[in-house]
């Protein structure tokens, strides 16, 4: 998930907009000038994507194509990635360096953690990953995690990175995703193209052997099982890779693409079907821009 320039706000309170129809539509159109982010599958067919500069979410229906913005945005929030977990929405802040959750249903702010010190320099909080050890997030600006405990009034643990993963020039940790039980996580480093599997206990960081195989601007990571999905967003392709059970080694089984993908940034899956929402960091944004999700085919 890359680092976007953010124009001045916009209105995320608009009438619905009318979006593309039929069963299961292959393309569905969000609102113009939304510079969306991250994608997160709720209940039934329900979809989320948050809006970069505003923070605000929009939701829709990937069976028929329907939907409109659906939590406000407001001064001092952003939305990078997201991920819906039990009826919450977690949503990464960017460079506010916090962290949201919403109740899904009725839209209510429950929390905001400060997940980067107030003075600690540049944070951008760019994706979560909910387990049941709590949330994990990324800081594509620091060798940390930033981890929430489950539970209410939970204060906010900061892991730092030791290990193989070093700080290179540009954007670092991106997309996050792991097993459930929350002990690994795994992070691909966008501007060396390289996976690391991370102990959440420790922050001890090791690369995940995939041969000579890189990742180069590796984005969001969607985990099913053993298989991992990589967002390579300038690359416009989905690499699918074959994890071993303890997530040091993997190999390439393929990769996925579209010819509607225009810089895809995050995964989310419905059943057998993938969504990639289009970031479209390439054209220059502006409140007539289009912006769409789209079902990539596996």
């Amino acid at each position: 998930m890359r680092r976007l320039l953010l124009v001045a706000a916009l209105a995320a309170v608009s009438v619905p907009v009318a979006l593309a129809k039929g069963a299961f539509p292959e393309v569905i159109a969000l609102p113009n000038g939304w510079q969306p982010e991250g994608i997160a599958i709720g209940n039934g067919s329900t979809f989320y994507v948050g809006s970069i500069p505003t923070g605000a979410i929009f939701r829709g229906d990937v069976r028929t194509g329907e939907g409109a913005p659906y939590i406000d945005g407001a001064a001092g929030r952003a939305a990078v990635g997201i991920e819906f977990n039990r009826g919450r929405l977690y949503v990464a802040g960017g460079n506010t360096g916090k962290g949201f959750v919403y109740d899904a249903r009725t839209k209510a702010l429950l929390a905001e953690y400060q997940l980067a010190p107030p003075n600690s320099g540049a944070t951008f909080i760019n994706d979560v990953d909910v387990t049941r050890r709590g949330s994990f997030w990324t800081d594509s600006n620091r060798a940390v995690l930033y981890r929430v405990p489950a539970g209410r009034n939970a204060a906010v643990q900061t892991i730092q990175l030791t290990g193989e993963f070093q700080l290179a020039p540009g954007f670092n940790l991106n997309g996050i995703d792991g097993p459930d039980d929350g002990r690994f996580q795994i992070s691909v480093q966008t501007a060396t193209g390289t996976l690391f599997r991370i102990d959440s206990r420790t922050g001890d960081s090791r690369k995940i052997d995939v041969g000579t195989t890189t990742f180069p601007n590796g984005d969001g990571l969607l985990l099913v099982g053993r298989t991992l999905y990589v967002v390579q967003n300038q690359n416009n392709r989905i690499a699918v890779v074959r994890l071993s059970h303890n997530l040091t080694k993997g190999k390439v089984l393929k990769y996925l693409t579209n010819p509607a993908l225009d810089v895809p940034t995050t995964l989310a899956r419905h059943g057998k079907r993938l969504y990639a929402v289009n970031a479209r960091f390439t054209t220059p944004p502006s409140p007539t821009t289009t912006y769409s999700v789209v079902l990539v085919k596996q």
